[in-house]
């Protein structure tokens, strides 16, 4: 999964590259604001550690809405705010149950946008931070995980429909580090990296 996101990160900016010249020809006719309505794919793809012996818990996919909106500083520079949350059962090896946790992720990335007819292809980079909540214990009296900040890379296309409506493709890849603190003692804090990679599809609207 980590090649196809540099892959397509590679892709992108070629094709950034062969239309920079055009990118660059004066255009005022573009909507500074953009809405855009997902139906996203939540996958953790964690690892540990100092990890205490046994303690390699594994984080489900599921499927969440999510809406961001999206403001244009140029035709081809955007700051986008994104926003979705998700519930992942947690468990180590099928055998012990750690309940389930929900995630929300607000991230903001700054975007390169081109222009090819259409097709509207993009790249982009920024900040996240992740509350953990809702944590239900499973098999341990309580469980615990620290917010933090992570880092995010970003790729994805726009294809317009009309003048005012377009549909989305897009992808996600969040680089989180956190503490997991299994019934409330800290002496057993594991530190962990879960770097969720969120897919997702959806419509948008310029206005």
């Amino acid at each position: 999964m980590k090649r196809f996101i540099l892959s397509a990160v590679f892709a992108c900016l070629f094709v950034f590259s062969a239309q920079a010249q055009e990118d660059a020809m004066p255009d005022d006719n573009y909507s500074k604001w953009q809405l855009r309505v997902r139906a996203v794919a939540v996958a953790p793809e964690p690892y540990f550690f100092d990890a205490i012996s046994g303690f390699d818990p594994e984080f489900s996919t599921e499927f969440a809405p999510e809406v961001d909106i999206s403001y244009f500083l140029s035709k081809n520079i955007a700051v986008e705010l994104m926003f979705t949350t998700s519930t992942h059962d947690v468990e180590v090896e099928d055998v012990v149950s750690l309940g389930s946790v929900s995630l929300l992720p607000p991230t903001l990335t700054l975007q390169y946008h081109a222009r090819l007819g259409n097709f509207k292809p993009y790249i982009g980079a920024g900040l996240n931070y992740t509350i953990f909540y809702g944590e239900e214990a499973g098999d341990l009296d309580a469980i615990s995980y620290e917010n933090e900040i992570g880092y995010v890379l970003q790729a994805g296309i726009d294809y317009n429909l009309s003048d005012k409506w377009f549909i989305n493709l897009d992808f996600k890849k969040i680089f989180l580090k956190t503490e997991i603190t299994p019934n409330n003692d800290n002496t057993s804090t594991v530190e962990a990296n879960l770097d969720p990679l969120i897919m997702g599809f959806g419509v948008g609207m310029k206005f």
